[in-house]
């Protein structure tokens, strides 16, 4: 009886996972493959904490003493969230608003410039999440660019922010296929009122 080389290949593969199946032993995982509790990215995202008071236009301002408290219960919050990375603007509000916790775990921050089109800096801050799969990822934007990140990174879009809305901690989590899933919670002290003008993003 003839036996063709790619029988003999078939049945000594079938005997090889037989034996390593006895052993205990499970095949190898292909390189470049993640173990399955890293294939989902976790990103956090924030706005920037409350802002010190504006003294001229177009200032890099600084943040407020209760501004500073918030950065602090957002380091607190996710001490046990296990950050890789944090992305934030070259603005003052977004890299002291992610400083505590960038020192807590001793992370330099990456900075995403944001310019005039917040939808091109959307894009590029997803671009920069999605260079670092299986991490767990803050990113702290502002009023009218979290909701577009959000939206950039597969999530629905959860519109500008109120003024007053600084408490938002939104949790995106991507495992490519599956769609991204959205869930919104909060932090630090509550909210301002605001002056009526605008429904917070928890209230829509």
């Amino acid at each position: 009886m003839i036996i063709s080389r790619s029988f003999r290949a078939t049945r000594l593969s079938i005997i090889s996972l037989a034996l390593a199946l006895v052993a205990g032993c499970a095949p190898a995982t292909p390189p470049g493959t993640l173990p399955d509790s890293r294939t989902e990215t976790t990103v956090y995202l924030v706005r920037h904490a409350e802002k010190a008071a504006v003294k001229e236009a177009n200032s890099d301002v600084d943040l407020s003493t209760a501004g500073y408290a918030r950065a602090d219960s957002l380091a607190a919050q996710l001490r046990e969230a296990d950050i890789d990375v944090v992305i934030t603007t070259q603005l003052r509000r977004t890299r002291l608003t992610g400083g505590p916790i960038a020192g807590l775990r001793r992370i330099t921050p990456i900075t995403v410039s944001v310019g005039s089109s917040v939808q091109a800096h959307a894009e590029s801050v997803a671009v920069a999440v999605k260079r670092h799969p299986g991490s767990r990822i803050l990113v702290v934007g502002h009023s009218n660019t979290v909701g577009p990140i959000i939206a950039a990174l597969g999530g629905t879009d959860v519109g500008d922010l109120c003024d007053n809305e600084y408490s938002n901690l939104f949790i995106l989590t991507l495992a490519p296929p599956s769609p991204s899933r959205l869930h919104t919670g909060s932090f630090g002290a509550r909210d301002a009122p605001g002056n009526g003008t605008c429904v917070p993003v928890r209230s829509r």
